[in-house]
């Protein structure tokens, strides 16, 4: 087995806290039995004079420009080979120079021997990739468990990452990591997957809409420790969810705001919508029981039928709110501090994790914009506000009892 040498010159260990930022690796064959400070002493000698005083090596490990030059080599059939491994703080230009110095050297003591250059490392570039790699991880861990910090190192961690290819698993498109991540995120097709890829959400997989649900899928998705179906915030969408609820595993659900579709959120959407994912028999329990009307013009208006059990416990909020004033009910059912009217908006931004905003007074045009952009799928308040009418991403109820 191969030892390792440290050869340095003379204080060259006082200088070494520069930092290198390249590392020149070359073979080393030699046709004879010769030491490691055999090697050492051709490195610095032969090299001496050739490229001028400026690039003397020895000077330069004396300045610590150069660093310590370690040199690995093993013996068989009176022949040495090894490796030569020399770290250098230098630029460019002149770290391609000394390595290609060391190719002149065409023996070592007595007998004959060839440095080959295989490569000049960035060191730099080599720890940005390490950092990139370990932040597309930690960040698709936050996603996925729903434990996201704050969308400032979100958007930061998100700007290095790179767009993966889309793989194939059983015909079905899916993101490189889907058979090795311990969680699973079934979407409905193929360009679905590849919007995820583009924020580096690499364990998605289409489940190819509503057709035949392949047996391989089941499979995988059975093998994993969590599995998130991400559903279009339409009709088909819920389709979809009672179509697999019945034949596979499933833990959580995550919905696109009301019309919208996965395959063109964008990332802000996409973080939020998996951050608020809910269990899936809290989904299974808000899905009308009753299949909706074919027709388009047929929907109901919220304000004029019987809300159900959750949003009058959200009626129950108004009577400790000021006049105007507002809270958030999160998905967890916990409720923020009351905000007045002025900052409102900016709080609905800020407001992760928030399925509803009730408000002790009136429901107005403004307001449902504010929820609408803030993926905040209900309003609760006393009565119709100015401009107030009907829309399909947002649902308005009103509490004739607080109006």
């Amino acid at each position: 087995m191969g030892k390792k040498h440290n050869a340095g010159g003379k204080g060259g260990h006082g200088k070494s806290n520069k930092v290198m930022k390249y590392l020149i690796k070359a073979d080393l064959k030699v046709n004879g039995n010769v030491q490691r400070k055999d090697i050492i002493g051709a490195i610095m000698g032969q090299t001496e004079g050739l490229l001028g005083e400026d690039l003397e090596l020895r000077k330069l490990q004396r300045t610590a420009r150069i660093g310590h030059v370690d040199v690995e080599v093993k013996s068989s059939a009176g022949k040495v080979n090894g490796e030569i491994l020399i770290p250098s703080s230098m630029d460019n230009v002149e770290t391609a120079i000394i390595a290609s110095s060391l190719e002149t050297i065409d023996r070592i003591g007595p007998c004959a021997a060839k440095i080959v250059v295989t490569e000049i490392q960035d060191v730099r570039s080599t720890k940005v990739n390490a950092v990139i790699d370990r932040a597309k991880d930690l960040l698709l861990e936050m996603v996925n468990s729903g434990d996201a910090a704050t969308k400032t190192v979100i958007e930061e961690v998100r700007s290095v990452l790179t767009v993966g290819k889309a793989k194939n698993f059983h015909g079905l498109t899916c993101g490189p990591n889907v058979e090795s991540s311990d969680s699973l995120i079934l979407v409905e097709g193929r360009n679905d997957v590849r919007n995820l890829l583009n924020f580096g959400i690499k364990n998605a997989i289409s489940c190819d809409g509503a057709g035949t649900i392949k047996q391989e899928l089941i499979d995988l998705a059975a093998a994993k420790d969590t599995v998130t179906l991400a559903i279009d915030g339409d009709r088909g969408g819920e389709m979809l969810f009672r179509q697999l609820n019945e034949i596979m595993k499933i833990d959580f659900v995550a919905q696109a705001p009301v019309g919208q579709e996965w395959e063109l959120l964008p990332q802000k959407t996409v973080t939020k919508c998996l951050q608020q994912k809910v269990e899936v028999e809290k989904f299974a329990a808000k899905l009308p029981e009753d299949e909706p009307s074919e027709d388009p013009d047929a929907w109901l208006d919220e304000t004029e039928t019987e809300a159900p059990a959750e949003v009058h416990e959200y009626f129950d909020h108004i009577a400790d709110l000021k006049k105007n004033n507002a809270v958030f009910v999160n998905v967890d059912g916990t409720v923020s501090d009351a905000v007045g009217p002025s900052k409102l908006a900016a709080a609905a931004d800020d407001a992760d994790g928030a399925v509803a905003i009730v408000i002790n007074g009136a429901v107005s045009d403004r307001i449902l914009d504010i929820a609408s952009e803030a993926a905040i799928e209900t309003v609760v308040g006393t009565k119709e506000g100015k401009g107030f009418s009907k829309r399909d991403d947002v649902k308005a109820w009103l509490s004739e009892k607080h109006a």
